[in-house]
């Protein structure tokens, strides 16, 4: 009887400690999931000097770009386009509904 109440406490204590550890990995996989980097964050004002560096309105591009980098913590390669590596970066629109991120 001694034996069964100390095994069923060391069976109940074990899934207690898993299932604390499940829910800390779920937590860190959202908050990981949040960002492309995780919680580190790009320098923007490089990104957006080499996003914006064939702009033929440069100081518009860089407003704009710093803007969305803040937002979304990521710029897409090149000085055009590719806007599919970037989600948050493409969905950006202004009040008129343009796209906001150059």
């Amino acid at each position: 009887m001694a034996i069964s109440k100390s095994l069923a406490c060391l069976i109940s204590a074990f899934l207690f400690i898993s299932m604390i550890q499940a829910h800390a990995k779920i937590i860190n996989t959202n908050v990981i999931g949040e960002y492309a980097l995780g919680d580190v964050k790009i320098d923007c004002g490089a990104e957006c000097s080499r996003r914006c560096s064939l702009s033929s309105r440069p100081n518009l591009c860089h407003r704009a770009c710093g803007t969305c980098c803040a937002r979304c913590n990521c710029v897409p390669p090149g000085t055009a386009g590719n806007d599919e590596v970037c989600p948050c970066w493409a969905n950006q629109t202004t009040h008129g509904g343009r796209k906001k991120c150059p």
